[in-house]
């Protein structure tokens, strides 16, 4: 009981900030459908390439947070802050690659055939957002430390508040007023930068300032790249960052592959993929609190008690999955007309949200997996598992299904195809993550 309520607590502090930060998504999707149709499309694949590419990214910093708890777990508090400090280097790369990405959107949109109406429009937004990566990425970094001490508090307080001045801004700067004019959707990506910034400065004030960091002495002197410790964040990074690419992508892609369908398929699937990415939220917070546990526990050479910590943050992610699958299968009509006034809009996209309930029950197990694995040094196989699952079934097999036709089944363009086919290939991977964690933390404990 005392672990369940230590990842509860944990995962609770932490889904309340990351319930505010997605709160950025949905409002930007009301206020976009408030502007026109049009904008909602545009958002829904502009959104979609920007999420691929920070999510990838973030994966290598978020990847520090078992190798930092369990530095915690085995009381190197200088080790500790020298390995914060050395993965600061790291976030300068990722900011590099990042930024240039965002700048080039090109290669995206010509190769998934996102019509030229909505281009112009995603690349004003993705240019300003390109800006905004450093400071988000930066304060990712001060996130996923605090995550790795148990202390997520002061990054949710900043992050509820950084919601208060994100809608206000993102109303003003996209649909004008008080003397603004109406900037449409890269008045969105304008107050995401504004934010972003604030969130950077304020994490920068309380590493200083706050006592509970100075056991760690971070602030001690940038020493030079020592590069066998950026190594090994790379060899865990690298294969966490490219396993959440392509679990992002084989999501976030459906809505450059369903925008061919036309304005309302777009949009449809915006408003789904909107829901889904606000589940997936308790999930993720339930995977950050099991990582912080396990890995604590790995550091302190207490793996029975890392074995433990990993079977109770299964059943508590299968219990909350249960859930929060049933409220939305049976809230769905509700939730859709919610999100836009276009009648044709909420229709669609409430028959998309029954395969979006059954999208999440198996999207959360293994999400929560995915952490737990990392903390046993387990990143190569989980990557595999995903390419081929995930890209090569749910993402490739719902495109020749929908518009070319899979024998036996006749050609299907619908959004709900490519819903079917991504839960399809989410049961497998689940099945197939759980079977390995429930292996590995036996094997490690005997």
């Amino acid at each position: 009981m005392f672990e369940a309520r230590t990842i509860l607590r944990h995962a609770g502090t932490v889904l309340v900030g990351q319930l505010a930060v997605m709160a950025f998504g949905v409002a930007d999707t009301l206020i976009a459908g408030r502007y026109d149709a049009s904008a909602l499309a545009a958002l829904s694949v502009g959104s979609s390439i920007y999420i691929s590419i920070y999510v990838a990214l973030n994966g290598l910093i978020t990847a520090l947070l078992p190798v930092w708890a369990e530095l915690r777990g085995a009381g190197k508090h200088e080790a500790l802050g020298q390995s914060v400090r050395q993965a600061f280097y790291l976030c300068l790369v990722v900011i590099f690659l990042g930024t240039l990405a965002l700048l080039f959107p090109d290669p995206w949109l010509n190769v998934t055939g996102v019509p030229e109406i909505l281009q112009n429009d995603v690349r004003d937004y993705l240019r300003v957002l390109a800006i905004a990566l450093g400071p988000s990425l930066l304060f990712r970094m001060y996130s996923t430390l605090n995550q790795s001490l148990g202390m997520p508090f002061w990054v949710t307080a900043l992050q509820i508040a950084s919601l208060g001045i994100k809608i206000p801004l993102s109303i003003w700067f996209t649909l004008g007023g008080w003397g603004m004019e109406a900037h449409g959707l890269v008045g969105c990506a304008w107050a995401t930068l504004v934010v972003n910034t604030w969130l950077m400065l304020m994490g920068i004030y309380f590493l200083r300032h706050q006592k509970v960091y100075q056991a760690f002495n971070i602030w001690k002197a940038l020493e030079a790249p020592h590069w066998k410790t950026i190594q090994g964040f790379l060899r865990l990074g690298i294969p966490a960052a490219l396993s959440l690419m392509v679990e992002v992508t084989a999501f976030t892609m459906m809505a450059l592959f369903i925008s061919r369908q036309g304005v309302v398929a777009a949009a449809s699937h915006q408003i789904a993929s909107s829901i889904a990415t606000l589940l997936y939220m308790v999930p993720l917070a339930l995977g950050i609190a099991c990582s912080a546990r396990v890995g604590f526990w790995i550091g302190a050479n207490e793996l029975g008690h890392a074995e433990k910590a990993a079977h109770t943050g299964l059943k508590l992610t299968l219990l909350l999955a249960l859930v929060l699958s049933c409220a939305l299968a049976f809230g769905k009509g509700s939730l859709a007309s919610l999100f836009s006034t276009n009648v044709a809009v909420t229709m669609a996209a409430a028959s998309v949200l029954g395969w979006v309930a059954f999208y999440h029950l198996v999207d959360a197990l293994q999400a929560v997996c995915a952490f737990i694995l990392r903390c046993y040094k387990i990143t190569l196989l989980p990557l595999i598992i995903y390419s081929i699952m995930l890209w090569g079934v749910g993402l490739w097999g719902a495109y020749v299904w929908a518009y070319h036709g899979l024998s036996p089944l006749n050609s299907r363009p619908e959004v709900s195809t490519f819903w079917a086919t991504s839960s399809f290939a989410l049961i497998i991977v689940s099945f197939a993550f759980v079977a390995l964690v429930l292996w590995v933390a036996k094997q490690r404990r005997t």
